[in-house]
């Protein structure tokens, strides 16, 4: 097939291509894609399709086509009508607070003072090690293994949220 016949088969059979396939799938735009990769498909096999053939290969591409995009639509899905309810949830309620505070609890009593004083008051290392007794370097240590401790025992925050 040369372009003259090519140009041919697209005005000849173009506008009966896509009254079929609109006939079918009842969607202008997507008729118009499907008729424009017909062509297409067209265009690049025009050396390997006969031209008195030319009509057969113009309505079966079409007719694949258009299977093809309907499956693909299929699976898609229609992302207008989902039902929201079923995939999320208006409130967003994290017991996070309740699940740091039992972790707390379970730390020893100079740990749990150490990092209280810490990361809730906001006190310098000095600061906690004046009012506990403590030097600053076993502040330090408490403080690390406190925070290790509730890291392991709550796990990662993502998974929480």
């Amino acid at each position: 097939m040369i372009v003259a016949d090519y140009n041919r088969s697209v005005d000849q059979y173009a506008d009966p291509v896509y009254r079929f396939v609109l006939k079918n799938i009842q969607n202008e735009d997507k008729a118009r894609d499907v008729v424009q990769d017909t062509f297409e498909k067209l265009w690049v096999n025009r050396e390997r399709v006969d031209g008195k053939k030319v009509k057969s290969y113009i309505f079966t591409t079409a007719y694949h086509t258009m299977i093809d995009q309907i499956r693909k639509d299929k699976r898609q899905g229609d992302f207008e009508h989902v039902d929201q309810g079923k995939y999320a949830h208006e409130e967003q309620y994290s017991d996070l607070v309740e699940i740091l505070n039992e972790a707390i609890t379970r730390l020893p009593p100079v740990q749990k003072s150490v990092v209280l004083l810490r990361d809730y008051e906001g006190y310098s290392y000095k600061e906690i090690a004046e009012l506990t007794g403590l030097s600053e370097p076993q502040v330090k240590v408490y403080i690390y293994r406190a925070r290790v401790f509730l890291k392991t025992h709550i796990g990662s925050v993502e998974t929480l949220v």
